[in-house]
């Protein structure tokens, strides 16, 4: 039975987690977010994405009945696999959005992490409980987190364990906006459907010119905007949205 499912309509592709009650995280849902993620990335019917669990639960985080037999020589194996499966989804090569509803604990909030949005409902429920278990994150919650809200208050929630309700949530940083419970998956399709109508190579190269400079250093990133900025010039998006400015004035350009 599969319990990640990629769904498409109207060039906006659900990652939908359906493992009840919890949605826990366990190897094979792994493995299958890392396959889902590059299908997603090669698709070309698919032109944003949504990560969704449900309309009562994110994910509450690893399946820890699983992790429990796991002795270290086994770990050092499947903690290699588990943060390729979620950089496989940060890396998607479109604009992602996650709709988190109750629950995003542990490698739930990790994967939370992995979206370029977060949209949360009300009851959301956020954090990185792994140091009550004596670990630590390991699926990029050390290094997305801080990156995200800033060392100081990722340390917080990662040194204590608790949970932030969705409106410290949305002070912090950790999410972008909070809608009510029912509204989550339809706002995250809206932005989503929205970002799908848009110039994918651009789209791409923004994203990954954002992404790849926050891992280096100020020149590196220049360059990197630099060389995607000049090789959009080649594109015929970029010759479409040109000719609508003059032709017809800014924001009218359609992409599909």
């Amino acid at each position: 039975m599969a319990f990640v499912n990629l769904e498409v309509s109207g060039g906006v592709g659900t990652i939908r987690l359906d493992r009840p009650p919890m949605n826990a995280l366990d190897a094979s849902i792994q493995d299958r977010l890392r396959e889902l993620a590059e299908e997603a990335g090669r698709r070309d019917d698919v032109r944003s994405v949504i990560l969704y669990g449900g309309e009562k639960v994110f994910a509450a985080g690893a399946d820890i009945k699983e992790m429990r037999g796991w002795d270290h020589a086994a770990m050092v194996v499947r903690s290699r696999a588990l943060q390729e499966s979620f950089t496989a989804v940060a890396r998607i090569p479109k604009p992602v959005v996650a709709a988190v509803t109750g629950y995003a604990l542990g490698g739930g909030c990790e994967l939370a992490l992995c979206a370029d949005f977060r949209i949360a409902g009300a009851n959301a429920k956020l954090g990185q409980p792994e140091i009550l278990l004596g670990l630590i994150p390991g699926a990029g919650g050390t290094q997305r987190l801080a990156r995200l809200v800033g060392p100081s208050r990722a340390k917080d929630l990662i040194f204590t364990g608790r949970q932030v309700k969705a409106d410290e949530a949305l002070a912090i940083g950790l999410v972008d906006r909070v809608v009510p419970p029912e509204e989550v998956y339809e706002q995250a399709h809206a932005w989503a459907a929205k970002l799908a109508q848009g110039p994918a190579l651009a789209l791409r190269a923004a994203k990954e010119s954002v992404d790849a400079g926050l891992e280096t250093d100020l020149e590196t990133g220049l360059t990197i905007e630099r060389n995607w900025f000049a090789g959009l010039f080649a594109t015929e998006d970029r010759e479409r949205g040109m000719r609508s400015f003059v032709e017809d004035g800014p924001g009218k350009a359609k992409f599909l």
